[in-house]
């Protein structure tokens, strides 16, 4: 361990996969090393979520997970960087530093967690924490060729955790080893009376639950490139042999998922962030004379991003009188249609199987050629278990021609992460997973 914490800044310097490391090189009695995305508070490292508003900000309290990794003996290494807020999938929004994948340095890690996932590609041995919206988990999962894991939406306490959509957002586990996503999920998992989303939980049991059928919606398969229903194809055979049940099914609801998601979590996160302007919270610096639009405006176009800036400004016009119901709370209903399509196929099958994304890790030069709809449109397999708040896990699943990973995401019903647990661990001795090579 003492060798890992001497080499991340050289680490870093390479990748950018951290926006801030433990100035405390002292192992003491810590029994493993972790990190965090930046938008989980941390009492002894800044966090600021990606974003220039935040910058020098040093909370008081750790976030629920990371208190809890620390109980259990471990040391937090460094923040992850993210997308600012939460907002984007490549990664490319981050105001201190764009990770770059492992694989390739010139190709994204996705995002929001896309500093999670590098790290969890670069260092041995190693398991991050990251918060999924939609899809934040397991885009930068399939990118850089690791396992992510999303649990059950209230599984684990978001409480430190900068909200991006409050009734989306979840805590989740990135490893490259699937056997410490099984001895980490207990370890941050559990009741937690200052996040009351967490205590209606049943109890976490993992007793080795087996998937013995899985469903395939083709409409999840249309639109990905070759490479990706090359592989994802052939994983399907490999499912077969290990006596796994794969059927083609159809989900045709899934398709709204995405825009389902977009609303929700642009409202939510317009709320959430409204207090960012400069004056109680955030940077805090100017002419206090202004007139309070004038002095909103002058910090939110200084210190926070385009891209979150549109997200505010789409939020809030949604939540406007007359707007509400045409757009938040359609999508609301529409979530209820979503989890009743889940329902419905889980009747049937022990799980959903698709690809996590459409296509591998692009490289940085063509992701500033994408629109605004091809850059939105990237989640649209990796949202839908998000929007009905299912436990979820991204594993790799095979490689393009240029070596770059693909994975394929496993659904199952609320608060049945044992199997996909139990999966992972399975996956991994039937599948031959590629590391990176890094130089630590």
């Amino acid at each position: 361990m003492k060798d890992i914490l001497a080499s991340l800044p050289g680490l870093n310097d390479k990748y950018s996969m951290f926006s801030c490391i433990a100035e405390d090189a002292d192992l003491g009695d810590s029994k493993f090393l972790f990190s965090a995305e930046d938008g989980l508070t941390s009492k002894d490292m800044m966090t600021r979520c990606g974003s220039k508003m935040l910058d020098g900000h040093r909370p008081v309290f750790d976030a629920a997970a990371i208190e809890k990794m620390r109980a259990a003996g471990g040391k937090l290494i460094g923040k992850c960087n993210m997308d600012e807020f939460g907002f984007g999938s490549f990664g490319t929004n981050s105001a201190y530093g764009i990770p770059k994948n492992p694989f390739d340095l010139e190709r994204s890690c996705g995002g929001s967690a896309g500093g999670s996932a590098c790290a969890a590609a670069a260092i041995d041995g190693h398991v991050s924490l990251g918060a999924s919206t939609g899809g934040s988990i397991c885009c930068p999962a399939s990118f850089c060729g690791v396992y992510g894991l999303v649990p059950t939406y209230g599984r684990v306490s978001r409480y430190g955790l900068v909200d991006c959509g409050n009734s989306l957002d979840k805590v989740g586990l990135i490893s490259s080893d699937p056997e410490l996503l099984a001895r980490f999920l207990p370890v941050i998992s559990g009741k937690d009376p200052r996040e009351p989303t967490s205590c209606a939980q049943p109890e976490l049991e993992l007793k080795g639950e087996r998937i013995g059928s899985v469903g395939v919606p083709e409409e999840q398969l249309e639109g990905v490139s070759k490479d990706v229903l090359s592989c994802f194809e052939s994983s399907l055979d490999v499912l077969r042999g290990m006596g796994v049940e794969v059927k083609m099914i159809k989900m045709p609801s899934l398709k709204y998922a995405l825009s389902t998601c977009f609303i929700i979590s642009a409202a939510e996160s317009s709320t959430n962030l409204a207090s960012f302007v400069g004056m109680r919270y955030g940077q805090q610096e100017g002419d206090l004379s202004m007139r309070f639009d004038d002095y909103f405006t002058y910090f939110r176009t200084k210190y926070i991003g385009e891209e979150a800036r549109q997200r505010i400004l789409y939020g809030t016009y949604i939540r406007m009188a007359g707007l509400r119901e045409r757009y938040y709370v359609k999508a609301l209903r529409v979530r209820l249609h979503i989890i009743e399509s889940y329902k419905k196929a889980f009747a049937e099958h022990d799980a959903i199987l698709t690809p996590t994304m459409p296509f591998v890790s692009p490289k940085f030069e063509e992701i500033a050629k994408m629109t605004s709809d091809e850059s939105y449109g990237i989640d649209r397999l990796a949202c839908p278990p998000d929007v009905a708040g299912m436990p979820h896990i991204s594993v790799p699943c095979g490689y393009d021609g240029s070596g770059m990973p693909i994975g394929m995401q496993l659904v199952t019903d609320h608060w049945k992460e044992d199997p996909l647990i139990t999966f992972a661990k399975d996956w991994g001795k039937a599948f031959d997973v590629r590391r990176p090579e890094v130089s630590l």
